[in-house]
């Protein structure tokens, strides 16, 4: 990603940057489900072509749908290293979108990805996110969605609320956002939240850090693709416990204690969420192949 092209605004109306080549990245469709939902992890140097991780991430199916959570926003950044000033275990991440019914990689479509750091705080959000509780929800700001319990000791909303939404439930009018409205930041940090444009194999890589965790929610990363003016595919992706009981045990996450809520516990987690993770020096390469409704007809 050229310098130029830093800080550039995610437009949800026409996409102009047209197929962008990252560095990188690599072909491969996937594999089909085994069924296991499992996580394949494995070993390498540092630098590794991550194609064969890439062509082993999951299944080509449709990906679950969730929830975006309070704290998505336009974040006016399409960047591959999202980390700033934020520490913690690096964690590249690339990610492939194809069509659910076919397998056939998708290009010129927007990725967002955004999460919480290691202290569980989410950018444009801090005063929000310093709590616990519920889905999405670090300091208990809004009502869960439909469906999930509430959070114990529930809060009024946040400050500065909600911004209603824009063109359709979730401001994009795309599937899984209409529970909740986009968020109006109330800080100008946007540590940890970024948006790639996936080339012509459908590739986006963004490099970040292992995210850290909050009260009542297991460890992800929101992911969202946008196509043809929509919020086409909404969702989570997750990691094997044993491996955020490994990164956990270093600074800066070792200090940020009493952790609450594993995958199994998880009201949001599917297997299918996991990423395919793979060592690499110092931190880690996940890959995880996103199934996209292209046609909207629920295949």
């Amino acid at each position: 990603m050229r310098d130029d092209e830093e800080g550039k605004r995610v437009s949800r109306r026409t996409l102009v940057f047209g197929g962008l080549t990252l560095a990188g990245v690599v072909a491969g469709c996937g594999t089909k489900d085994t069924g296991t939902g499992t996580a394949t992890t494995t070993t390498a140097a540092s630098g590794t072509d991550p194609a064969t991780l890439l062509a082993n991430a999951t299944t080509c199916a449709l990906s679950p749908t969730t929830t975006q959570g309070p704290y998505y926003f336009d974040a006016d950044k399409v960047r591959g290293d999202i980390r700033e000033d934020r520490q913690g275990t690096r964690l590249d991440l690339a990610l492939k979108v194809v069509d659910s019914e076919g397998c056939a990689a998708i290009k010129d479509v927007v990725v967002e990805i955004w999460h919480c750091d290691a202290a569980g705080v989410y950018s444009g959000a801090e005063s929000q996110s310093t709590g616990g509780g519920g889905e999405g929800m670090p300091s208990g700001g809004m009502a869960p969605p439909s469906g999930m319990a509430p959070p114990s000791g529930g809060m009024a909303p946040p400050s500065g609320g909600m911004a209603p939404p824009s063109g359709g439930p979730g401001g994009g009018g795309g599937t899984g956002s209409g529970d909740m409205a986009d968020l109006v930041p109330t800080d100008d940090k946007r540590y940890l939240r970024g948006a790639q444009v996936t080339d012509a194999q459908g590739i986006v890589r963004f490099t970040t850090v292992w995210p850290g965790w909050y009260r009542g929610r297991t460890v992800h990363v929101h992911a969202m693709v946008h196509l043809n003016n929509t919020k086409a595919l909404i969702t989570q992706l997750m990691f094997d416990e044993q491996l955020n009981d490994k990164v956990y045990t270093a600074a800066p996450y070792a200090t940020h204690t009493g952790r609450d809520t594993t995958n199994d516990k998880d009201t949001i987690y599917n297997d299918s969420m996991v990423l395919t993770v793979q060592a690499a020096g110092d931190g880690y390469l996940a890959a995880k192949i996103l199934g996209v409704d292209a046609d909207k007809n629920g295949a």
